[in-house]
């Protein structure tokens, strides 16, 4: 089959004949946070195949700019990868929660930060093939330290970064969080002026 060759529709809405049908569905496991699916699907072909993916409420990831310019990020241990990880601060949604509440929670709960404006600057889907996970990807600024909230259970440092120092470490692989990868693309946008914000006051 030939490649499509129009860039314009490179990133369009894939069409019918890429679309996989849902025939059959099974819970897998149903646990505290994970919740996975076994499904059956008709192919584009009319062959049937096994899709199997977890759940997941979404989250929110925070792009935090301190008034000189540094980041807030943290180091956290994340026991799946048996390492302590960079990463910008982030936290899924509870139910019905909205995301600019979730980011607003999650920052305080987590830095011990509020801000003053937000812009919401996209979304991202981390592992697009097995999991429904998304990531809201906001920007704060204007930010006020005070006193963080930490889950019971949770453990992790606060610490700050110059936009440079963040890139270098994406550069070497000293991080390799996708979802902090993705932030650092944004803010290297952002900075540059290639892509806009638009910001929004925090409700009082």
């Amino acid at each position: 089959m030939k490649a499509d060759s129009d860039p314009d529709q490179a990133g369009a809405v894939p069409a019918g004949h890429l679309v996989e049908t849902l025939v059959d569905s099974v819970e897998i496991l149903k646990g505290r946070f994970l919740h996975a699916m076994r499904d059956t699907v008709r192919l584009p072909d009319g062959t049937r195949a096994t899709r199997e993916y977890v759940i997941h409420p979404g989250a929110v990831m925070i792009v935090a700019l301190l008034d000189d310019g540094r980041l807030v990020l943290e180091r956290q241990y994340r026991y799946p990868v048996q390492a302590v990880m960079l990463e910008f601060p982030a936290g899924k949604l509870d139910p019905g929660e909205a995301s600019l509440a979730c980011a607003q929670r999650e920052l305080l709960e987590e830095t011990g930060y509020t801000a003053r404006e937000w812009a919401r600057a996209g979304v991202l889907h981390p592992v697009i093939s097995y999991s429904t996970e998304f990531i809201d990807i906001w920007f704060a600024r204007g930010l006020t330290p005070g006193q963080r909230k930490l889950d019971a259970g949770e453990f992790l440092d606060v610490f700050t970064a110059t936009p440079g120092e963040l890139l270098a470490w994406c550069a070497s692989g000293k991080v390799t969080d996708a979802k902090t990868l993705t932030g650092a693309l944004w803010l290297q946008n952002v900075l540059s002026g290639a892509w806009a914000l638009d910001w929004q006051a925090a409700a009082p």
